[in-house]
């Protein structure tokens, strides 16, 4: 393996950039990488700061996913974020991870009479056991359906009987 060389070392997050950081008291930096010239991108065990100061807690990501050009994360509502990291280090085990841990139920049910499903999600707010429930809906099916929702909350409050939460 001569010629190739790795490094494992992480750099330090920069004070200023840690003191900068809209934390909760108690929470803890478990990871970071740099973005663009002077950015970075932060996880804490309770939230992914991106680089333009955005607090995005744990149970508000829905996806995250990584090519050569950064990472691309979902949150539950809202548009994209795209975050250049060239090098993300641990980063991206950390984000898996800690979506990974807020999913207390994941299940996709078949709406029959309306052709396609939804995928009932609920999450626990990190520190608390407060579970929130979301729906995401096939593409091409309208959220603010309300015969759709009301097919929706049928589901859930089957599965919430069998499950017993």
């Amino acid at each position: 393996m001569s010629g190739m060389r790795f490094s494992f070392r992480s750099q330090r997050l920069p004070a200023s950039v840690r003191t900068a950081l809209a934390t909760e008291p108690g929470e803890r930096v478990l990871t970071h990488a740099r973005s663009g010239e002077d950015g970075y991108v932060v996880a804490t065990d309770q939230a992914l700061f991106l680089p333009d100061g955005t607090r995005l807690p744990w149970h508000l990501v829905d996806k995250a996913s990584w090519d050569e050009e950064g990472l691309t994360i979902v949150p539950t509502r809202g548009a994209s974020h795209r975050v250049p990291a060239a090098e993300p280090g641990r980063l991206p085990e950390v984000v898996r991870e800690r979506v990974m841990h807020s999913i207390v139920v994941s299940k996709y049910v078949t709406l029959e009479e309306r052709g396609g499903g939804v995928r009932i999600v609920a999450r626990r707010r990190p520190g608390t056991s407060e579970l929130l429930w979301e729906f995401a809906f096939d593409p091409g099916m309208d959220p603010d359906d309300p015969g759709l929702r009301a097919l929706a909350e049928q589901a859930l409050e089957g599965m919430r009987r069998t499950m017993g939460v």
